[in-house]
């Protein structure tokens, strides 16, 4: 899955520091059904390292991580 992959929802969290792209996300995820995908776009980049360990331990699936610009976009779809 690529990052033109459709998602549900969308979040930019573009210019907020540690930990507030990941507590955005969670945030959101709580507002998709199982399997639904979010598309996130941060530019903290600690939010590589905090997305990658948050999916392992909560386990929804990061689909996934690319970078351009100095721009994240992290696709991660909800746990069933």
């Amino acid at each position: 899955m690529t990052e033109s992959m459709t998602a549900h929802l969308e979040l930019d969290t573009k210019e907020l520091r540690c930990p507030l792209p990941l507590l955005k996300a969670k945030q959101a995820l709580n507002r998709l059904a199982a399997g639904e995908v979010l598309r996130v776009w941060a530019t903290d980049p600690g939010s590589l390292r905090d997305f990658r360990v948050w999916c392992e331990q909560s386990g929804h699936h990061l689909l996934s991580c690319s970078e351009t610009q100095q721009v994240y976009c992290y696709l991660i779809q909800k746990r069933a």
